[in-house]
């Protein structure tokens, strides 16, 4: 007998709980980006900890429909949240760098947006764990299985938590729990982006779409140029999903 979604998601609850019972922790905090992903975790650790869940909405040169729909996340949620905008500390700390590289001759123009895009969820990853460590939290983040698989998240950054939640569900059922935990219409709607930059959506960086991953992790035929891309981004990803490389000396 298969579980219903209200089922699934109490198991998901309960097992937040569990992670914070036998970390020794008092809570969970998450960054609340706006997107379908972020919203499902801040309702799912508003169930788990009523009075220890917090969001954190982290504006970085951010479209100000991002931060209008994680507020609307947090605030249908009930879950409590704070902002901590990090717009001109992000660019100070970029601009620092790039100089320095260009007046040692080694600034790789052509790489700027994805070192900027990269900073941000750093400097978010940051961001968080400063907070959890204030309240003695967890970090929960919010990557799926789509994402987990072809390595679509930041190292270090997005990719920077305690616990993953989502990570076995297929993006077409981040959205069936998001309508039953009551995310609002707005966000459900809006295309999937990381916020890296103006206009980025995760289908266009990663050149298949969400739909086409689900069905090649459930073992269904797609097609050959879409399973190519999804092969290769999972090869290349390989190192984000393992303990960085040493040497043994026996």
């Amino acid at each position: 007998m298969s579980l219903t979604l209200e089922e699934k998601i109490q198991m998901a609850v309960s097992w937040l709980q569990q992670q914070v019972r036998e970390s020794g922790t008092k809570g969970i905090v998450v960054g609340i980006s706006g997107g379908i992903d972020s919203a499902v975790v801040a309702n799912l650790i508003k169930r788990a900890f009523p009075d220890n869940s917090l969001g954190v909405l982290i504006p970085i040169k951010s479209n100000i429909k991002d931060l209008e729909d994680g507020r609307a996340v947090a605030e249908k949620a009930g879950i409590k949240y704070i902002e901590v905008d990090l717009g001109e500390f992000q660019s100070s700390l970029l601009n620092t760098v790039t100089q320095q590289l260009k007046l040692a001759g080694l600034f790789q123009e052509n790489n700027l947006r994805i070192t900027d895009a990269n900073l941000r969820a750093r400097l978010r990853m940051s961001t968080l764990y400063t907070v959890a460590n204030n309240l003695g939290y967890l970090v929960a983040g919010t990557d799926n299985a789509a994402e987990v698989y072809t390595g679509y998240f930041t190292k270090y950054g997005d990719g920077g938590v305690d616990i993953l939640p989502l990570a076995t569900l297929k993006k077409y059922e981040v959205y069936e729990w998001a309508k039953v935990l009551g995310v609002p219409q707005q966000v459900i709607d809006r295309p999937p982006t990381a916020g890296l930059w103006e206009g980025q959506t995760d289908e266009a960086e990663m050149g298949t779409s969400y739909a086409l991953i689900d069905a090649y992790l459930e073992g269904k035929d797609i097609p050959q140029k879409d399973k190519e891309i999804i092969d290769r981004l999972h090869k290349i990803s390989a190192h984000k999903r393992v303990m960085p490389p040493y040497p043994e000396f026996k």
